[in-house]
């Protein structure tokens, strides 16, 4: 394990992080295309609705499950990157503890 593999995950943990903060908030910016185009469907489907008197709720719902959907799929994000760094950690214990054994008595 080198460091720049470990500043280089803490990186990439802290920008998931604000990620995820930032679909918690409701802001777009940390969506795919997918769920990005999925939002402004939505919206403009909704805007539609409110102009035509009807009710925008299905519209409502779809955002709902869009942000939810980006938020899962930034948290298996984050936890993968939880786990390679502790698997990183472990490796780089093992070959310390491994060369500390082999080493000069």
């Amino acid at each position: 394990m080198s460091n720049s593999d470990m500043r280089r995950l803490d990186r990439e943990i802290r920008a998931t992080t604000k990620k995820l903060e930032a679909v918690r908030r409701g802001e777009l910016w940390p969506l795919n295309g997918r769920e990005r185009r999925a939002m402004l469907r939505a919206a403009a489907s909704g805007t539609y609705r409110t102009a035509r008197g009807r009710s925008a709720g299905r519209a409502e719902t779809q955002m709902e499950s869009t942000s939810s959907a980006a938020e899962m799929r930034l948290t298996a994000e984050l936890n993968a990157l939880h786990g390679e760094r502790q698997r990183l950690i472990t490796e780089a214990a093992r070959a310390k503890a491994a060369k500390k054994s082999s080493g000069w008595w």
